[in-house]
């Protein structure tokens, strides 16, 4: 115990020490930063730069310093919720809780036609908005939020990956080690395909994962698809058949079928077993005129016969070469006892034969699998309805603006785009 409390002692010390060399590389540079921007790198924010960055004091330092520009450039010192007023009415993008570990879950329902309808400035201002609520409703000992992403209402696969690739670029530059996770749900259909192309560039794809909210419906349960009648086979018998009327007929000089007046779509026909052709093929003696001519042997190509179906049709018919070659039988060599041969039911498994063994079900848990459960805990916060008095009381000022004074019978009057349809 004393080594281990020793070694996290002097880790937080060197912790220390490059969070200091960091502020004193942003010090030395000009502009000098203002008293909201020293505010800004604390502690804390100047170790998760450290972090994303890999301890490099220069490049943490470098990143920090585009961050303050980015957040100079947008103003976020001046962004309010009046300016956003019908976003918050709609619950496009707003904070609807907090998990088990008291973390923010951040859900953006955008439609398609948002971005145009408003400029991209607008629209990063609502994000960047919406992430600023969610870090001010942390508690202390917690630094990260949760991204649900509402995809239902994208009709472009293309469309929508654009809003997410800004999305998680934004937040791996300028909120870094700030995303516990994101989910994309109920995406288009050809998304699934883009997204494995874009993955390997995307910094922050391990922690995207893909769901679909039909797989967590109740109704949809296996059991209901049991009161579906199944598919009955396709092998019939023509005796059970009760009409004898027919509809049309065809016959040829290997089978004739018929067509009856029964309902049954999948089983309009049937075989018969009766030459009703003029022109017969094979010999014409007495003998074999009949139902011998008409057999399951001659009623199918003779190149796709069996073996043991060739062999004893040869002794009735002389076989006669066609044009296209059947492949020939292998020459008996040697007389075999088939009664000694012990036939093993199923074959020893082989590494040539079976690899799949090395990856059994109960040792290897699918990526679907793994995105589904990890989505398990966030779902009521997908499913909750949405409530505009709720999520303002999560605004502290500035970010509350002018309508945070209002009494609370206004507040209460006034009713979300949601809530009315």
């Amino acid at each position: 115990m004393g080594k281990k409390l020793e070694y996290d002692l002097q880790t937080n010390q060197k912790e220390a020490e490059r969070a200091e060399a960091v502020l004193h590389l942003l010090k030395k540079q000009s502009p000098p930063l203002t008293l909201k921007q020293e505010k800004f790198c604390n502690n804390a924010c100047v170790k998760r730069f450290l972090k994303c960055k890999g301890e490099s004091v220069k490049k943490a330092a470098k990143q920090l310093r585009a961050c303050l520009s980015w957040r100079e450039s947008i103003g976020i010192d001046h962004l309010m919720a009046d300016e956003f007023s019908g976003e918050i009415a709609d619950g496009v993008a707003y904070v609807s809780g907090h998990d088990d570990q008291g973390r923010p879950v951040v859900i953006f329902r955008i439609k398609q036609d948002y971005q145009k309808l408003h400029s991209q400035k607008h629209f990063t201002r609502l994000l960047v908005f919406t992430m600023e609520v969610a870090i001010q409703s942390m508690a202390k000992n917690v630094d990260q939020f949760v991204l649900l992403f509402d995809a239902s209402f994208f009709r472009s696969a293309s469309a929508f990956m654009n809003v997410l690739l800004g999305t998680l670029k934004m937040v791996g530059e300028f909120y870094p080690c700030r995303l516990h996770k994101a989910f994309v749900i109920d995406p288009p259909s050809v998304f699934s395909y883009l997204w494995k192309g874009v993955k390997p560039f995307v910094e922050l794809s391990p922690i995207t994962m893909v769901v679909s909210s039909l797989d967590f419906e109740e109704s949809l349960e296996f059991s209901d698809f049991a009161s579906y009648p199944r598919a009955s086979s396709l092998r019939f018998d023509p005796s059970s058949v009760p009409s004898t009327a027919k509809i049309g007929s065809c016959s040829s000089s290997r089978f004739s079928f018929t067509v009856s007046h029964s309902l049954d779509s999948l089983k309009p026909w049937h075989l018969s077993f009766t030459d009703t052709s003029a022109s017969k093929v094979g010999p014409s003696t007495p003998a074999l005129v009949g139902p011998a001519l008409i057999s399951p042997l001659n009623a199918r190509s003779y190149s796709f016969a069996s073996p043991v179906a060739r062999t004893s049709r040869g002794n009735v018919y002389p076989v006669k070469k066609s044009f296209f070659p059947s492949t020939p039988l292998p020459q008996k060599t040697q007389v075999m006892d088939h009664a000694r041969i012990n036939h093993p039911r199923t074959p020893k498994p082989s590494f040539l034969q079976s690899p799949a063994l090395f990856f059994r079900k109960d040792c290897h848990v699918s990526r679907a699998d793994k995105c589904r459960e990890s989505f398990v805990p966030f779902l009521k916060f997908y499913r909750r309805q949405y409530d505009e008095m709720t999520y303002r009381s999560k605004m502290r000022p500035p970010l509350g603006g002018l309508i945070s004074i209002v009494s609370p019978q206004l507040r209460r009057s006034h009713m979300s785009f949601s809530q009315r349809f």
